[in-house]
């Protein structure tokens, strides 16, 4: 099973602004002249820039991947701006020429979750089939209604991929013995996590979730689902100062997210949903705070990563 990040940024997209752009430049170029850089050593040089400055983290709102053994094609995690690009790969291949079969899991309907649908090409493509799978009773009209002519040009059912429509009341499984399970999470409209399980190992994708420390106090709630996951990527917004002054929003900070983390004996947690306002170099600020919030708890686990686009896991491994 391997897990591929491909948007992590919450709420809006957030592109690269040309001030944050210019002060990264000029903050690698500085270094560049401080170390006497020559052609020869640009690689090693690359690779020992901070993370801030070696990655872009990215400003696509969310959408994750996961390749199963035996499915030709991964299965989606919601539909943020980033599956706009990542339906351009896959025409690439067996949907641009009508033959692909999609598999999509939705955690919610606000915006920043299904707003890249629209323009994602495989839908539009005669053949290829289209599978959502939500708690949800009534996603189908939700999705259509995006896409209405007040919206949108293009009316959602009229794209001319076939649409199926999966109302889960349990877990269900893939044919590689995958198993995919939910869980409600506490956020304004309601959000769930997904489970997914194989041979013993487990991936959790929490996003847009407030976790606090009543959730510490009644373990028993979320015990079960999240125990000795092998990697969760969860809602980590916002600092915890912020998290108090925006109480009810629905986002947790990355300090709670390690304490959940830590008592729910998770391997790797990956921090994601970063909050729009925030730059790259305040991500990475909040990504080596969580790392400290671990190291004082004196705990080897979680080892905590930093979502960024395009970084990839593969379950069963403890490195992207």
């Amino acid at each position: 099973m391997i897990v591929t990040l491909l948007g992590v940024r919450g709420s809006i997209p957030t592109p690269l602004k040309n001030a944050e752009y210019s002060e990264k430049l000029r903050q690698v170029l500085t270094r560049a002249v401080a170390q006497g850089l020559t052609a020869p050593q640009i690689d090693s040089f690359m690779n020992d820039l901070p993370l801030d400055l070696r990655y872009v983290i990215g400003g696509e709102t969310t959408a994750c991947t996961v390749q199963l053994d035996q499915m030709p094609l991964p299965i989606l995690i919601d539909c943020g701006t980033a599956i706009r690009s990542f339906g351009d790969e896959l025409m690439q291949g067996a949907c641009g020429r009508g033959q692909g079969e999609i598999h999509i899991f939705l955690t919610h309907t606000h915006w920043d979750h299904i707003q890249g649908l629209p323009f994602f090409k495989p839908a539009y493509i005669p053949g290829n089939k289209l599978h959502f799978y939500s708690p949800l009773p009534d996603l189908q009209d939700r999705l259509i209604y995006q896409q209405t002519d007040r919206f949108f040009p293009m009316p959602f059912m009229a794209t001319a991929s076939e649409k199926h429509f999966h109302h889960l009341t349990g877990p269900t499984t893939f044919p590689d013995g995958t198993q995919v399970d939910f869980h409600a999470l506490k956020h304004p409209g309601g959000c769930f996590a997904y489970k997914f399980t194989r041979s013993g190992h487990s991936f959790i994708f929490a996003t847009d979730a407030e976790f606090t420390g009543t959730d510490l106090e009644h373990p028993e709630d979320f015990r079960a689902f999240f125990s000795q996951a092998d990697l969760v990527v969860m809602d980590a917004q916002y600092t915890l100062d912020e998290s108090f002054a925006k109480f009810d929003w629905g986002h947790t900070s990355y300090t709670m997210a390690v304490n959940c983390a830590a008592q729910w004996k998770v391997k790797n947690l990956v921090l994601t949903h970063h909050e729009p306002a925030y730059s790259d170099a305040k991500i990475v600020e909040n990504f080596l705070n969580a790392i400290e919030h671990r190291d004082l708890m004196k705990i080897e686990y979680p080892k905590v990563h930093m979502a960024r686009e395009g970084l990839a896991f593969r379950i069963g491994s403890n490195e992207p």
